[in-house]
């Protein structure tokens, strides 16, 4: 190899090694950046709340029931006087079997009048009436029936069965029917239609009651019979609450500091003692609730886990292809150098000859 030739491939051999390294220092810039994006989601792991399942104890707490008769009283606070008296407040609870309750749903067959008000309607051949309204009666106080638009006369099967007495005792009771169904679902403009039906089995008649404002805007057929969802009530069993407040009351312990006993009223003519339960209550829907939001954010959680996850093991193939590719510029660096070291020996030997043959 001739003096210039020698050169030349120094130079070249010169430019191959500092591409090599240029390109180094680029991986290892490259694989800086990937430490510390990995940096970072490792710190979002290390940020993230892990969710805790509720506890049963949270959502449990001690209920001081005492009865009074048909009456389960539930005390719902306790404040101590300085007389060693509480002032109580407690919820009464009964089942009352004469409160107004949804029925069925019931197909309204409707007869149109000369207007709204003369609209008449019927359940199969049973005619309504205006809840409230006086009873139609005869001279004897007996029930008298009801004029049709042909003439003719409509009699209810229910109020026939009634004598007067009987009828003055319904008009009283439908007084108070009217009050408890406008409390309870809302007053209507135009009043409540009743029916009675027969109970084949105990030959007992129930009333149901329905708005007239709800028959008279419901939709009907060519034949007259309702389309639309109309709600009907009638009598039934229900479970009815009253809150008392700021009772005085004296409680007696057990051994272990257990309530046993309270004293309403303690010292009054009206001082009366109860035995009291302990009893422990769960609010079984607060807690469904409180697990479902703990599965919702332990899903959440997961997921975000497996996503930062995915992110981390990117970033590590990445950073183990850079660290190869580093390898072997390091293999390809030092063959260039030994190349190198090579050639510069050549150049060396030529330098010396070239001086030797002009010395």
């Amino acid at each position: 190899m001739g003096m210039a030739a020698s050169q030349a491939r120094f130079l070249g051999l010169t430019a191959r090694k500092t591409n090599t390294e240029y390109e180094g220092q680029q991986i290892n810039q490259q694989r800086t950046t990937l430490s510390n994006q990995s940096a970072n989601y490792y710190n979002q792991l290390l940020g993230m709340t892990v969710p805790v399942p509720p506890s049963v104890a949270d959502f449990t707490k001690t209920v001081y029931t005492f009865d009074d008769g048909a009456l389960s009283n539930s005390i719902s606070t306790m404040i101590a006087q300085k007389d060693g008296t509480y002032l109580i407040s407690y919820t009464s609870s009964w089942t009352n079997d004469f409160s107004v309750v949804q029925a069925s749903p019931t197909i309204y067959t409707k007869q149109e009048g000369a207007t709204v008000d003369d609209n008449v309607y019927y359940v199969g051949a049973k005619r309504l009436r205006q809840l409230g309204d006086p009873i139609p009666r005869n001279a004897d106080g007996t029930y008298a029936g009801i004029p049709n638009a042909d003439g003719t006369t409509y009699y209810d099967e229910y109020l026939r069965t009634l004598s007067k007495d009987q009828l003055d005792k319904l008009e009283q009771d439908e007084a108070e029917y009217i009050k408890i169904l406008n409390k309870k679902y809302g007053e209507p403009q135009n009043g409540w239609e009743v029916r009675y039906t027969e109970n084949t089995s105990t030959k007992t008649w129930t009333p149901t009651f329905v708005k007239r404002d709800v028959l008279d805007k419901a939709e009907y057929n060519e034949t007259g019979s309702s389309q639309s969802y109309i709600p009907n009530y009638t009598l039934g069993s229900a479970q009815e609450t009253e809150e008392v407040k700021g009772i005085t009351a004296r409680f007696e312990q057990d051994s272990t500091g257990r309530l046993i006993s309270v004293t309403l009223k303690p010292g009054q003519d009206d001082e009366v003692t109860y035995a009291v339960k302990t009893n422990t209550l769960t609010d079984q829907a607060k807690y469904d609730d409180a697990m479902n939001q703990y599965e919702y954010d332990k899903y959440q959680y997961d997921q975000s886990i497996q996503n930062i996850n995915s992110k981390i093991e990117i970033i590590q193939s990445e950073d183990k292809n850079l660290e190869l590719r580093l390898k072997q510029l390091d293999t390809e660096q030092a063959a260039i150098q030994t190349e190198m070291d090579a050639v510069q020996k050549v150049i060396e030997k030529n330098t010396e000859s070239t001086f030797k043959t002009f010395g």
